[in-house]
């Protein structure tokens, strides 16, 4: 008896396991979700980038120009504990720059975009003159004829 139960209890974790595994599927396959994901990680990449950026071209500038201070090395100790707030200044403008960049990308994607809008809109072709020369006559008549 105990094998029967044991048994079914196998299959039952078997068919449970597959619906699991099939919903999973159903799941992932699902647009929104492919799209995050490859939107996770190409923000990833581009936020490498843009640290790169900042920490190797932007910030030494910065530091010239004020006088060779080195932002990540600024820190204040207090008895036993030391606050980096240089950190703190350069993951803010970490942001700052990845704000401007994913705005300017935003703007040029709208411009593409409204550019294909537009050449989607077809103007109306224009009518040959002859065609609206005797759409005025028509017209004319129907007048002449309810008068």
């Amino acid at each position: 008896m105990k094998k029967k139960m044991e048994h079914l209890n196998k299959e039952e974790l078997l068919n449970k396991g597959n619906k699991t595994i099939s919903e999973f599927k159903s799941f992932i396959a699902k647009g929104n979700v492919i799209d995050l994901a490859v939107g996770v990680i190409i923000g990833s990449a581009f936020g490498k980038i843009v640290s790169s950026i900042v920490d190797d071209i932007i910030m030494p500038v910065i530091g010239a120009i004020i006088g060779g201070i080195d932002f990540s090395s600024l820190s204040v100790k207090i008895g036993e504990a030391t606050i980096t707030y240089g950190t703190f200044i350069q993951n803010v403008i970490d942001f700052l720059i990845i704000a401007i960049c994913i705005f300017i990308f935003v703007k040029v994607i709208d411009k593409i975009t409204k550019k294909k809008e537009e050449e989607a809109i077809v103007e109306e072709p224009k009518k040959d003159e002859q065609v609206v020369l005797l759409e005025e006559i028509r017209d004319l008549l129907k007048e002449k004829q309810e008068v």
